[in-house]
C-alpha cells in the first residue's frame, strides 16, 4: 500500500492567489505598529549629551538606540565625528544619525 506523506506548508501556497495582498498586509502592519516618539526630559538630555562627548573623545564603542520612521532602531560603533552643523552623529559604519533622534547611549 502508498504511505500518506503530508506536503507541508506547500499545500496552502495556492490560495496566496491574490497578487500583492501579502505586501499590502505587510505594509499594513508596519504602519499600524508605529508608535510616536518617546519625549525625554532635561535631565535625560543632559546625560545623552554627557555619555556622547565621553564615548567620542575615548573612542569607545557603543550602542545607540534611536527613533526613526516610528520605531526604535539600534547601532552599534565608535563616534567618527559628530556634524553640529546638520545635528547628526556620524558612526564608525558611516551611518548618520540625528542627534535629536537619540534615545540612549549604552557602553
Amino acid at each position: 500500500m502508498h504511505k500518506y506523506v503530508d506536503r507541508g506548508i506547500i499545500k496552502w501556497a495556492p490560495f496566496d492567489a491574490l497578487v500583492g495582498y501579502s505586501t499590502l498586509l505587510n505594509e499594513l502592519r508596519y504602519k499600524l505598529n508605529k508608535k510616536n516618539k518617546p519625549i525625554l526630559s532635561d535631565d535625560q538630555y543632559e546625560e545623552l549629551n554627557r555619555k556622547l562627548h565621553f564615548a567620542y573623545h575615548h573612542n569607545i564603542d557603543i550602542e545607540l538606540e534611536f527613533f526613526y520612521d516610528g520605531y526604535v532602531k539600534t547601532s552599534y560603533g565608535t563616534i567618527k565625528r559628530l556634524d553640529f552643523i546638520h545635528k547628526k552623529v556620524i558612526l564608525s559604519t558611516f551611518e548618520k544619525i540625528d542627534s535629536d533622534a537619540i534615545l540612549n547611549i549604552i557602553f
